[in-house]
């Protein structure tokens, strides 16, 4: 199997190993539990102040990729101070909730 054949093959289970999480998501339940995550992450002007760059806005962004970075802030796996404080109350249904609601946001 070449390497494209084994991407494509990982690619796959990994969307098919994150699904059952992402259908379990509440989008109206995660409007709720995102109302702290707005303020940044929906404003098309936020920036970090340091090291300056413009924070992301996730609204549309694929609900199993959300999952998996909130789940690494959380965890401390992704290094970032405010989101981590943000991420570290955090249940598993907190974050399938909140990338239910970004998911489906524009």
């Amino acid at each position: 199997m070449n390497n494209v054949a084994r991407t494509c093959l990982a690619a796959a289970l990994f969307g098919l190993a994150v699904q059952p999480a992402v259908a379990e998501g509440d989008a109206d339940a995660g409007r709720r539990k995102a109302e702290t995550c707005l303020g940044c992450h929906a404003s098309p002007t936020a920036e970090n102040v340091y090291p300056m760059y413009r924070v992301p806005k996730v609204g549309g962004q694929h609900a199993a990729y959300l999952i998996s970075a909130l789940k690494a802030y959380r965890d401390g796996l992704r290094p970032h101070p405010t989101m981590h404080a943000n991420a570290a109350s955090l249940s598993d249904q907190d974050i399938e909730d909140i990338a239910a609601f970004f998911a489906a946001s524009e």
